[in-house]
């Protein structure tokens, strides 16, 4: 989906974020956007990891 994209896009993108949100904003929206990533990676994670349990 985001393999056009490049280098020159990628910039743009920031740029543009940087005009909607401000510089300020930035790094808490990365580090909230970093915790969600983390967590959805643990709880797939977790998900991958359960095995059913046989009947005795």
């Amino acid at each position: 989906m985001f393999s056009n994209i490049g280098f020159p896009g990628v910039i743009l993108i920031v740029i543009a974020a940087l005009i909607v949100f401000g510089p300020n904003k930035l790094p808490e929206i990365g580090k909230a956007l970093g915790t969600t990533l983390r967590e959805f990676k643990n709880a797939s994670q977790d998900i991958m990891n359960d095995k059913p349990k046989k009947k005795q």
